[in-house]
């Protein structure tokens, strides 16, 4: 796999709204991931797919840092511990509130459970409520009242119970 096919599969990942992508082929991994600031992250394993550090200019002008370490991924090994988040189920412009005047759905410290609403999404003018579908404490508010959100983007991230 070259460059070229890298910057392909990094285009495509946002166009589709994907978080992760893993290719493995005799013997050498590739993993994709977009990091929490949705900067593209590479992570080689293998034969060796990108010689020496390189820094790759991709398609938006978001530089992408490949590391090119030997060590195997260990998927039980996290590097940090991060919460769940809610993420957005489609595009559309996020609101709080059921109406401008009305309190927010959830604030920081509310205690949700997998039925209550969130907040609701704004697609096409129809209404969407956003249910948290898990059950925890709102611990932090990742999008912005009345800004468009992406599919799949986190929109509160949760503290599970």
């Amino acid at each position: 796999m070259d460059i070229k096919e890298i910057k392909g599969i990094i285009d495509l990942m946002r166009k589709n709204g994907l978080t992760e992508f893993e290719y493995e082929k005799d013997g050498t991994k590739i993993r994709i991931r977009r990091g929490p600031d949705g900067e593209p992250q590479v992570v080689t394993t293998g034969s060796g797919l990108i010689p020496a550090p390189t820094v790759l200019p991709v398609s938006a002008g978001v530089p992408l840092a490949v590391p090119t370490s030997t060590a195997p991924i260990s998927p039980t090994a996290p590097a940090t511990p991060t919460l769940p988040t809610i993420n957005s189920p489609m595009v559309g412009t996020f609101y709080s509130s059921p109406a401008p005047d009305a309190p927010a759905y959830v604030e920081v410290g509310t205690v949700v459970n997998a039925e209550t609403v969130v907040c609701i999404i704004e697609a096409m003018k129809v209404m969407n409520e956003i249910k948290a579908e898990m059950t925890g404490t709102i611990i932090e508010i990742l999008a912005e009242n009345g800004k468009p959100v992406e599919f799949g983007k986190p929109l509160f991230r949760i503290k599970p119970v």
